[in-house]
C-alpha cells in the first residue's frame, strides 16, 4: 500500500509521460506536415471575374509540376491575397489539381462625399486615393478616410467625424460614399509661457504666427491649432531670444493640451532664458599667406559692447566675403570664432580668414517655376556659371528668392557635378498666386466715407513686373492711379518705374474744384544697405476752377489761370535700418528729396523727413519721434493753392483739413502755405487687455506750423507768418483683420482764435 507520497510521485510521473507522449505526437506530426510535398499537373480558379487565370498564378508563383511543400503552399495564398484585389483566397489540394477560389472585391462605380460645407469636394477629392474603375479595397478606403479627417484638423476642427459607406451596384460594382459630419473649431484659447522672466507674456504672444481666439475669430486663421505653425513659432521665438543676446535660449519643450470639453486648445511654452550676453573684443585675423586682415579692419560694423546677436554676425560676414570678392580674392571664407566670458557676460568675437574649398558652381538648375521666368530668379544670385561656390551666398541667394513672395515654397541645394570640384546649384520652387483683386472701404475724418476697388500683381507674365491699379472715391474727391515697376532694368539691381494718376475733388469742402492729372517715369538704385535713390522726371497738369464768387480774391485771381502745365525733374533719397539695422529694439528712417520746375513755371520743392523709433521696459514700450518739413520756392511764377501744403490730420493731428495756417481774414479761406515743419512725438503701449483684442493705448504731442502763402494781391492775409501750434491727445489702435483702427482724442495746447481743431479722430481701412 502506497503512502501519500509514494501516490503524489506516481501521479506526477503518470503526467510526466502523457505529456511527454503528447508532445512527440505533436512534432511528429508537424514534421510530417512539413516533409507532406505536392505536385499540381494543373489549376482550376473559380470565381474570378476581372482578374485573368494566369495573373493569379503569377501572383502565387505557382507552376503546373513543380513540387511545393505545405509551407509553400501557404505562401503562394498569402501573395495572392497580398496583391489587394481579393477579399478572399483559398487554396484546396484535390489530388494532381489545385483549386483556387477568390472573391473579387467590387470595382468602385463613383466616390462621393456628403455632409461637407467647410471644404469643397474638388479640395477634399484631391486628397482621396481611391479611384473610380479602380478596385475598392478596405485598407485604400480606410487611408482616404484619415486623409480627409486630417484636412478638417489642420483646419481646426479635429472632432470632425469621416464614414465611409459602401453602396452595392450591378456588376460588382459599388459606390464610395465619405459622410462628413463637420465639427466646430477648435481654437487655441490660450498660449502661456513658463519660465520668461524678461519678456511679459503678452510681448512674447506678439512674437509668435499663432495667435489665440478673440473677437474675430472666424476671420483669423491662424488662432487654430496647426503643429506646422507650433513648429514655426518655436524657430522665430528662438531667434526673437538670441537676436537679443539670450545665446543659451532654448525651448525645453511645447505642452499642447485639449481642454476637457476638447473645443479648444492650451499650448504652454516651456523655456529658459539663460543670461543676456554682450559683445566683447571684436577682431578679424588671417590664416591665409598674403592675406592681410588689417584691410578688412573698417568692413565689420559690430562693435564691443553691444547687445549680442548672431544677425549682424551674418551681415558682417557677408561684407568681409564681398570685399574680398572685390579685391581678387577667391575662395576666402569668414569663420566666426566666439570666446564666452562668463564673468561680465561679454562674448568676444574674431572674425577668421580662411581658405575655403576650391570648387565652382557648374550650373543652377531651376524646376517648379511655371509661369515665373529663369531669369527672375537667376536675378536674384550674385554667382553665376563659373564662379568660386559659397554656402553664404546660395543661403542669401534662397532668402531673396523667398523675399519676392512669388513662392509658397522655395529649396535650394547644392549637389555634386561632372567633376570633383564643381557643384550643380538646384533651385525647387512652388509658385503661390501674386494678384489681387480687392474692392473694400475707407474712412477719415478728413475725406469721409470713400469705396475703392485695386489690382495688384506682383508678378506680371512672370516677369517679376509690378503692376497695380487703384480707383478710389469719396464724398469729396476722387482718385485713378496706374503704377509699373520693373525691379531688374537691364538684367542689374535698378528699378525702372512709370506711375500715372488723376485726381479730383469738388466745393464739398472748398470753395473750388480741383483737377490733378501726374505723370512720372524714375529710376531707383541702392547706394548702400540702407539706402535707396531714386530720380524721376514729372509731367504734371493742375486746373484751379468752379472757384465761387464768395471766396477769397486770392483763389479767384489764381483760378483766373486755369489748367497749367509744368515740368520737373528730381530726386529722393531714403535710409531705413528698422528692420536691418544692428539693434532690433531701435532703427531710424530718413528721406529727402527736391523737385525742380522748368519751363513756363520754375520752382524748386523740398520735402524732408527724419524719425526714429525704439523699444523701451522690455519692447513693452514703445517710443517715436518724427520731423518733417518742406518748402515750395518759385523763380518764375507763383503758387496756388493746388500747389501749397496744407495740414491734414495725417501730418498734425488735432485740426481740420486746412484748419490752420494762412487764412483770408475777410472770407476765412484756408490758402495753404509754402512752407511746413512738424514735430511728432508719439509712444505705444499695451492696455492689459488681452492680447487677441488686438487693442492698445498711445499718446502723442504734435508741434508745428504752416505759413507763407507768397503773392497776397494786397489782401490781408493772418497767420501768413511762422506761428507754432501744439496739440496733445491719446490714441487707441485696434488691430483687425478688416483693417488697422486708430482712434485719436486730442486737446489743443497752443492753438489760433481762427484755427479749426477738432477733438476726435478716426481712421479706418477696410477690404473685403
Amino acid at each position: 500500500m502506497k503512502t501519500g507520497v509514494g501516490r503524489v510521485l506516481a501521479q506526477g510521473v503518470s503526467k510526466l509521460r502523457s505529456i511527454w507522449i503528447a508532445s512527440f505526437a505533436v512534432v511528429l506530426l508537424a514534421g510530417m506536415a512539413n516533409a507532406q510535398n505536392f505536385a499540381f499537373n494543373s489549376f482550376a480558379i473559380e470565381g474570378n471575374q476581372r482578374v485573368a487565370d494566369g495573373t493569379i498564378l503569377n501572383f502565387g508563383g505557382l507552376q503546373a509540376g513543380e513540387g511545393l511543400s505545405t509551407a509553400e503552399l501557404n505562401t503562394a495564398g498569402q501573395n495572392i491575397r497580398a496583391s489587394g484585389l481579393f477579399e478572399s483566397v483559398d487554396l484546396v489540394p484535390q489530388g494532381s489539381q489545385l483549386v483556387i477560389r477568390v472573391v473579387e472585391y467590387p470595382t468602385i462605380n463613383r466616390i462621393n462625399i456628403e455632409g461637407n460645407n467647410r471644404l469643397r469636394d474638388a479640395e477634399l477629392l484631391s486628397l482621396v486615393q481611391s479611384q473610380p474603375r479602380r478596385v475598392f479595397t478596405p485598407a485604400q478606403a480606410e487611408a482616404d478616410t484619415a486623409a480627409i479627417t486630417e484636412a478638417y484638423a489642420r483646419q481646426g476642427r479635429i472632432n470632425a467625424t469621416v464614414t465611409p459607406r459602401i453602396i452595392p451596384q450591378s456588376d460588382n460594382r459599388v459606390d464610395l460614399v465619405f459622410e462628413v459630419i463637420e465639427s466646430a473649431v477648435t481654437e487655441i484659447e490660450r498660449i502661456s509661457f513658463v519660465g520668461n522672466r524678461t519678456f511679459s507674456e503678452g510681448r512674447l504672444r506678439r512674437v509668435l504666427e499663432s495667435k489665440e481666439a478673440g473677437f474675430f475669430r472666424i476671420l483669423v486663421a491662424r488662432d487654430t491649432y496647426s503643429p506646422e505653425r507650433v513648429a514655426a513659432d518655436r524657430e522665430v521665438l528662438t531667434d526673437f531670444y538670441r537676436s537679443r543676446g539670450y545665446i543659451d535660449f532654448v525651448i525645453q519643450n511645447v505642452d499642447v493640451s485639449l481642454t476637457r470639453e476638447r473645443d479648444a486648445y492650451l499650448v504652454t511654452y516651456n523655456v529658459r532664458e539663460g543670461q543676456q550676453f554682450t559683445f566683447g573684443n571684436v577682431s578679424i585675423s588671417s590664416e591665409i599667406n598674403g592675406v592681410n586682415a588689417a584691410d578688412f579692419e573698417d568692413v565689420f560694423r559690430v562693435r564691443s559692447g553691444a547687445t549680442y546677436s548672431p544677425v549682424p554676425i551674418d551681415t558682417d560676414i557677408t561684407r568681409i566675403e564681398r570685399e574680398a570678392v572685390s579685391r581678387g580674392l577667391s575662395f576666402v571664407e569668414v569663420e566666426p570664432r566666439l570666446t564666452r566670458n562668463p564673468r561680465d557676460l561679454s562674448v568676444d568675437l574674431e572674425y577668421v580668414l580662411v581658405s575655403g574649398e576650391r570648387v565652382f558652381i557648374e550650373r543652377i538648375d531651376i524646376e517648379g517655376n511655371g509661369t515665373t521666368l529663369d531669369r527672375v530668379i537667376r536675378n536674384q544670385f550674385r554667382t553665376v556659371e563659373g564662379d568660386p561656390l559659397n554656402a553664404r551666398e546660395i543661403e542669401d541667394s534662397a532668402r531673396r528668392i523667398r523675399a519676392l513672395g512669388f513662392f509658397q515654397g522655395v529649396s535650394v541645394d547644392t549637389r555634386p557635378g561632372t567633376s570633383p570640384n564643381q557643384r550643380i546649384v538646384d533651385v525647387d520652387v512652388t509658385e503661390g498666386p501674386t494678384g489681387t483683386l480687392t474692392f473694400g472701404a475707407n474712412f477719415n475724418t478728413d475725406t469721409g466715407l470713400g469705396l475703392l476697388a485695386s489690382y495688384r500683381q506682383s508678378n506680371f507674365q512672370g516677369r517679376g513686373q509690378r503692376l497695380n491699379f487703384d480707383v478710389s472715391t469719396a464724398e469729396s474727391n476722387r482718385r485713378f492711379s496706374f503704377g509699373f515697376t520693373e525691379p531688374q532694368l537691364l538684367g542689374r539691381d535698378l528699378r525702372g518705374s512709370l506711375d500715372l494718376s488723376y485726381a479730383t475733388t469738388d466745393n464739398e469742402n472748398a470753395l473750388y474744384d480741383t483737377e490733378t492729372l501726374r505723370f512720372s517715369p524714375a529710376l531707383s538704385f541702392p547706394v548702400s544697405e540702407e539706402g535707396r535713390l531714386s530720380v524721376f522726371y514729372a509731367l504734371e497738369y493742375t486746373d484751379l476752377s468752379d472757384v465761387s464768387s464768395s471766396a477769397s480774391e486770392i483763389i479767384r485771381r489764381e483760378g483766373e489761370a486755369g489748367g497749367l502745365w509744368s515740368n520737373a525733374i528730381g530726386y529722393s533719397y531714403s535710409f531705413d535700418n528698422r528692420r536691418t539695422g544692428l539693434n532690433p529694439n531701435a532703427g531710424v528712417v530718413l528721406r529727402f528729396g527736391q523737385e525742380f520746375g522748368f519751363g513756363d513755371t520754375q520752382f524748386v520743392k523740398t520735402t524732408a523727413l527724419a524719425g526714429a523709433e525704439t523699444k523701451i521696459f522690455n519692447e513693452e514700450l514703445t517710443l517715436r519721434a518724427t520731423l518733417e518739413a518742406g518748402l515750395l520756392s518759385y523763380q518764375d511764377g507763383t503758387s496756388r493753392v493746388t500747389d501749397r501744403f496744407f495740414l491734414g490730420s495725417r501730418l498734425m493731428r488735432g485740426f481740420d483739413a486746412g484748419g490752420i495756417g494762412p487764412r483770408d481774414d475777410a472770407t476765412d479761406d484756408a490758402l495753404g502755405g509754402n512752407a511746413f515743419s512738424v514735430v511728432r512725438l508719439e509712444t505705444e503701449f499695451p492696455l492689459g487687455l488681452p492680447s487677441e483684442y488686438g487693442i492698445s493705448g498711445g499718446a502723442f504731442i504734435d508741434y508745428g506750423s504752416v505759413w507763407d502763402v507768397g503773392e497776397t494781391f494786397g489782401e490781408d492775409v493772418i497767420y501768413n507768418d511762422f506761428l507754432a501750434r501744439s496739440v496733445a491727445g491719446l490714441s487707441i489702435f485696434w488691430s483687425t483683420p478688416l483693417g488697422p483702427l486708430r482712434f485719436n482724442f486730442t486737446e489743443p495746447l497752443d492753438v489760433q482764435d481762427r484755427d479749426n481743431t477738432r477733438e476726435f479722430d478716426v481712421t479706418i481701412s477696410t477690404s473685403f
